[in-house]
């Protein structure tokens, strides 16, 4: 089966002086380096590491949101830059980027036309977004008047308009109560036993070992290692995936590779 993403030496570099780093000879800021990851279709995929460590560098690599320096990305077998490979993907971004002058169901549509859908089968895919996820009563509430955990789930509903193959979740419970939460957490599951491929970051080791049936730590823009919660507790010796977080993060071999 073609996986859901292909990435093989993705490297970023970051050069904010306009070119005069690389006329130098020097190099800029790496955030990724030979970046390999393969994630298979229907798989629910967890990305832990600090900040700085290259997660969001990578998301943004995948949905076309940057150049990358060197390697090659696919979605379903797609190259990445191609609109076929970018209608497959959703992204609900980390940072909260709602248009403020857009009311819900505005911001729903007008996503939906972005990706061809036809003025009135948007307007029928938002009104089951806005089902699904609760925001029936705020359908004309616009977004800076919406609570936290409103315009979460309105990120979510948007990035689910166009029913991408590949979804794309930033810490989608960052600075969330616990019952809201819990409920985007339900909303998740239910994504993925229809049969979407999951990619979530989170800082939450609790949300990565509930949802995640497997999980890849990074740090320093690259790949330390993958595998289950039990599998990765069994590779670093210790008891709980907190204590593997610690030991990675502190510098530990990459139990990727052979020691």
């Amino acid at each position: 089966m073609t996986p859901a993403l292909r990435i093989e030496g993705l490297s970023k570099t970051y050069d904010d002086t306009g070119g005069l780093l690389r006329r130098a000879g020097a190099g800029g800021f790496q955030a990724l380096s030979g970046f390999d990851l393969t994630v298979d279709a229907g798989a629910f995929f967890g990305l832990l590491g600090p900040n700085g460590a290259g997660k969001t560098t990578l998301i943004s690599a995948v949905c076309n949101l940057i150049r990358v320096t060197a390697g090659e990305i696919s979605v379903f077998g797609e190259a990445h830059d191609a609109m076929s490979a970018r209608r497959l993907v959703g992204l609900a971004e980390q940072d909260v980027n709602l248009d403020r002058f857009l009311d819900v169901e505005e911001t729903l549509v007008y996503h939906g036309g972005y990706y061809g859908m036809a003025r009135g089968q948007a307007r029928r895919r938002a009104r089951e977004m806005m089902d699904i996820f609760d925001l029936s009563g705020k359908a004309g509430v616009r977004a800076p008047k919406l609570s936290g955990g409103m315009r979460r789930r309105l990120l979510l509903a948007r990035a689910l308009m166009h029913e991408p193959r590949l979804v794309i979740l930033d810490e989608p419970t960052a600075s969330v109560d616990f019952e809201l939460r819990l409920e985007l957490w339900r909303y998740i599951r239910r994504l993925h036993d229809e049969g979407a491929t999951i990619l979530l970051t989170t800082h939450y080791l609790e949300e990565a070992e509930e949802l995640c049936d497997e999980i890849a730590l990074i740090r320093s823009g690259r790949l330390l290692a993958r595998n289950s919660a039990d599998g990765l507790r069994a590779a670093y010796g210790v008891r709980t995936l907190a204590d593997v977080y610690v030991r990675a993060m502190g510098g530990e071999r990459d139990v990727s590779q052979p020691a």
